[in-house]
């Protein structure tokens, strides 16, 4: 097909498992995206932190999506929910999968308005509520700790040295980011591990395990598309939640400034979207799944502040002003600081529904 009917979309290039994502134009006029999946072992160039699998269970087993879009218990369990997959054509072959996926019409999740996030916690919630039993063969397992645990990301750059002194001198870091942010990130590297065993001990439901503003997009009737199901698989209640609401900071696609307002919207909009959905658990033990998250991303901060003499700095692939950008994350670290003592208070006592 000529050129200018195909349009590459942004995706991640280190990933080893996604060989392309574009848009193709068909001769009728109709759009489709085209996402091709690479075979495990077949990319030899992909850092090792973003190396595919082919063990079913692993976080990044190379036919995972592939797995999910021909699934219809997962298509069912979707159903009045407010969720909803893209239709998909499947097409295997000898270095890997072809997807031909709907080019969802609608509103996508970098334009969403708070009543649009809403909506999408809500409708997580529904279908958590009731999680997929048995679950299914190509789900992830231990996610949460497999990933973070191996993303780079220099951890001593929060101690108490001479280095790691320097780092936080450095100009970008000093002008944009809270001056307790040292401290407060030194206090989450150390209770890593038991937050870490926090999530691993919570209700378990399906989580998306990628739920993000690029992966979602609002249809005309109101239900909201999940898009990218690659490390779909066991989660804990309020994990999804809980990677949402930082992560449209983290890429410039809300304010940080009003992610204390996007949070205070999306999390009774979650626990009302689970209880809706029959889940009766307690109100502690989702709240937790959602601040104990903040695990999550122990590694970013010391990567950032690696990266922060790079000439240029980008937010999801795309250039970005470096100030800004740093002063936006410097907020949600900071957020995510409070996230920490929130799920420490609430890991160290009981609270009824």
């Amino acid at each position: 097909m000529p050129p200018r009917q195909r349009r590459t979309l942004r995706f991640n290039p280190d990933n080893a498992t996604t060989g392309v994502v574009e848009r193709v134009l068909a001769p009728d006029g109709t759009t489709r995206i085209h996402k091709q999946l690479r075979r495990a072992g077949t990319v030899t160039t992909a850092p090792a932190h973003w190396t595919s699998s082919a063990t079913r269970s692993d976080w990044n087993y190379w036919a995972r999506e592939a797995e999910v879009y021909t699934d219809p218990r997962l298509q069912a369990s979707l159903t009045g929910t407010g969720l909803d997959l893209p239709t998909a054509d499947v097409r295997p072959g000898e270095e890997g999968i072809d997807l031909w996926l709907e080019d969802v019409p609608g509103t996508a999740g970098a334009d969403f308005t708070l009543d649009d996030h809403v909506a999408t916690a809500t409708a997580l919630g529904r279908w958590q509520a009731r999680p997929l039993q048995p679950t299914p063969a190509w789900a992830s397992h231990g996610f949460l700790r497999a990933y973070s645990t191996s993303r780079p990301g220099d951890l001593t750059l929060v101690d108490d040295t001479a280095e790691a002194d320097a780092a936080w001198e450095q100009p970008l870091i000093r002008g944009t980011w809270p001056p307790d942010l040292r401290s407060g990130w030194a206090r989450l590297l150390a209770h890593r591990e038991d937050l870490l065993r926090v999530m691993e001990t919570l209700p378990r439901t399906l989580c998306h395990l990628d739920a993000w503003v690029a992966n979602v997009i609002r249809r005309p009737n109101g239900e909201v598309v999940l898009l990218d199901w690659a490390f779909a698989g066991d989660g804990a209640v309020g994990e999804d939640l809980g990677n949402y609401l930082p992560d449209a900071v983290f890429d410039l696609f809300w304010p940080a400034e009003r992610l204390a307002e996007l949070e205070a919207a999306c999390w009774p909009a979650y626990l009302a979207g689970l209880r809706a959905g029959g889940w009766d658990g307690t109100d502690r033990d989702a709240r937790l799944g959602v601040v104990a998250s903040c695990v999550k991303y122990t590694w970013l901060l010391p990567l950032l502040l690696q990266k922060a003499a790079d000439t240029e700095h980008d937010a999801y692939h795309q250039r970005a002003d470096a100030v800004h950008l740093h002063h936006q994350r410097g907020v949600a670290l900071s957020h995510l600081v409070r996230w920490c003592d929130e799920a420490l208070d609430l890991a160290g006592g009981t609270t009824s529904r």
